[in-house]
């Protein structure tokens, strides 16, 4: 596994230079934006990838309905500020989105649509460059200003923007738990551990856990999630863990070309079936074994069994 921490090895950062001090200007400064006060007091979960194409805005959504059909009010926030998803998949067209927030002036609650099985969404906006280079400032702005919802929302539920981009780690290390999606393919978990590299040289409240998309078999999944274990407890001596497979699954392509969740179009489906498995892990329950080939019901968690924020 060389060969992924070969890969992982960031480049040495260039050397910040010192600014000139220029003649002052007579053009206004602009006011700068003032955060709230505090984060969300509400659990916080990010799923996020080393690489894009995985599938991970699939696993998003139709966890977020596997959460809400157990009692859980959720949020999805899509974080890929400049090049929204979510709205996609799910066939909204929202009026309004976080250009509207960051730049425009409204506030988290004016922008927040209904999804299906009564999932609210915080939609992006698609190419907008001032969103898909936002700084950490502004990330940490609108982070905060989702503490407005803490009385609406039981779980909020991050959809990062793919890759090691200072959006996509500002929007993880928030987060507890950090799910890194990848894919059997060896240029995916080797993104997906250069993905947890960077996140374990930041201030995380949790070691990132590894779900396994689009694998062929479990054991398929299981051997994946063996190799990006063994190479971060050699280079980087954390213990990852592995959250599970979301099987390869026909399903899951009809249904985006549908634009509507997997888990409403095909519920008995196997991909189904393990998005209700990570269900579990994410409230906090064992996985079931072995695991059902149809998503039968399991205990209904109450919303006051979820774990806030501290």
């Amino acid at each position: 596994m060389s060969d992924i921490e070969n890969k992982a090895e960031s480049t040495p950062r260039p050397k910040k230079r010192r600014a000139t001090r220029k003649p002052r200007s007579k053009a206004p400064r602009p006011v700068a934006i003032v955060p709230p006060g505090s984060r969300p007091r509400r659990r916080i979960v990010a799923v996020t990838s080393g690489k894009g194409g995985v599938g991970k805005t699939n696993i998003v959504t139709n966890l977020a309905i596997a959460l809400s059909r157990q009692g859980i009010r959720v949020l999805v926030v899509d974080g890929d500020f400049g090049l929204a998803n979510v709205d996609l998949l799910l066939g909204i067209a929202p009026q309004f989105d976080l250009q509207d927030v960051i730049l425009g002036g409204r506030k988290v609650s004016e922008i927040v649509l209904d999804g299906p099985d009564g999932i609210r969404i915080v939609p992006a906006s698609s190419g907008v460059e001032e969103l898909a280079n936002l700084d950490e400032y502004r990330t940490e702005v609108l982070i905060r200003s989702l503490s407005d919802l803490d009385g609406e929302v039981d779980v909020i539920l991050i959809d990062c923007p793919s890759g090691i981009g200072r959006g996509a780690v500002a929007l993880a290390q928030v987060a507890d738990p950090i799910l890194v999606v990848t894919t059997p393919e060896p240029t995916a978990f080797s993104d997906a551990y250069a993905m947890i590299k960077v996140l374990c040289r930041r201030n995380i409240k949790c070691v990132p856990a590894l779900v396994v998309n689009e694998a062929d078999s479990e054991e398929t999944a299981v051997a994946v999630a063996k190799r990006v274990r063994a190479v971060a407890k050699r280079f980087l001596n954390i213990d990852v863990e592995y959250w599970g497979a979301i099987l390869a699954d026909e399903a899951v392509p009809k249904s985006v070309l549908r634009q509507e969740p997997f888990l409403s179009t095909y519920p008995y489906s196997p991909a189904a079936s393990c998005i209700y498995q990570l269900a579990r892990r994410v409230l906090g329950m064992a996985p079931k074994e072995p695991a059902p080939s149809t998503p039968g019901p399991f205990t209904v968690v109450s919303r006051d069994e979820v774990p806030e924020e501290v």
